[in-house]
């Protein structure tokens, strides 16, 4: 049995998949398919296209990003 996740929308990953084992649990095989699934960033992705972004939120929500970003920035260069 296999498990996997189609995952070819921006990141170019083909998808993630989990070999079930012989006497391995479905249980146990969906726990690791849901950890995979989430290291691979496919749940942050799914909630990201959730909804249309019009043109001015789309700006917004980076220049947001990027204030924190530069904050962040800011706040590293202080503490060397």
């Amino acid at each position: 049995m296999l498990l996997c996740w189609d995952n070819i929308h921006e990141t170019g990953e083909k998808m993630t998949q989990i070999a079930v084992g012989e006497n391995e649990g479905i249980e146990s095989a969906l726990r690791r398919f849901k950890r995979e699934v989430s290291k691979a960033g496919i749940f942050s992705d799914m909630k990201k296209h959730r909804h249309f972004e019009t043109p001015l939120e789309k700006h917004k929500r980076k220049a947001k990003e990027a204030a924190k970003s530069k904050r962040y920035r800011k706040n590293s260069r202080k503490m060397t």
